[in-house]
């Protein structure tokens, strides 16, 4: 590699790791004010008196699904939707909780309820990836920096090229995961809107929408982590070719 070439790798490799270091206080900062967020809301209690369980509840029978249970499940910001065994899975927060935050939360996880009922084609996309991405997270884990370290002494660029493979498939999936999070957080809005038993002031839903949009944004600069991150080890992929 003549000096002009050294001094190009020098330049990718350092604005990739620049990248990401902005892209990481990005994230800490969206990470703590949805947080905040959840917290200020979920302590506003919801004039309806439903619990998280009962909304979610509510939100099924209203979308004709009969057949999704709504449990609960341990943890903090646990809640998930289980297409494959469909449940609705809610946090002790948000299960037991009757506050603003635990019905648009609720609504939300209902909301991919809903998309599963209607075969959604981007969560159908995203469920018939999760066997690969399994397997692609848990090779990134000792790929890229086992790959880095031949590439620098061996100068073999293959197990790092198998990482950098792997890692674009889940930055791939991060990015499909998008527009599914902001589809279920639309259908549970509207929703939520249409339905004024569950909420019923405009102040409630005005919140409801800023803690969904909240959450979304936790997902929105996940990706553009991995993004970064994808960014920064192909980086050393392609300066090995100058």
């Amino acid at each position: 590699m003549d000096h002009l070439s050294f001094i190009t790798a020098y330049i990718n490799t350092g604005s990739a790791w620049l990248l990401m270091i902005i892209i990481a206080i990005v994230s800490f900062i969206v990470q703590w004010r949805f947080k905040s967020k959840f917290k200020t809301y979920s302590e506003i209690p919801l004039l309806s008196g439903l619990s998280g369980q009962e909304v979610a509840e509510r939100m099924l029978r209203d979308n004709g699904i009969y057949d999704v249970q709504v449990i609960s499940v341990e943890g903090q910001l646990t809640d998930h939707y289980n297409p494959e065994n469909k449940t609705v899975n809610l946090s002790p927060d948000v299960y037991y909780s009757r506050s603003v935050a635990s019905a648009a939360v609720a609504a939300h996880e209902c909301g991919h309820a809903v998309q599963h009922a209607k075969a959604y084609a981007w969560l159908s996309f995203r469920s018939a990836m999760v066997p690969a991405i399994s397997i692609a997270s848990t090779i990134t884990q000792w790929t890229l920096f086992i790959g880095v370290m031949l590439l620098f002494f061996t100068h073999n660029p293959l197990v790092l090229a198998i990482g950098v493979a792997a890692l674009a498939l889940v930055t791939f999936f991060s990015f499909i995961t998008l527009p599914v999070e902001f589809d279920a957080s639309r259908r549970a809005l509207a929703w939520l809107n249409n339905n004024y038993t569950v909420m019923q002031t405009r102040e409630e839903h005005k919140q409801a929408k800023d803690a969904l949009w909240w959450a979304a944004m936790t997902y929105v600069v996940a990706a553009l982590s991995s993004l970064a991150a994808l960014l920064y080890y192909a980086s050393f992929l392609f300066d090995r070719r100058n």
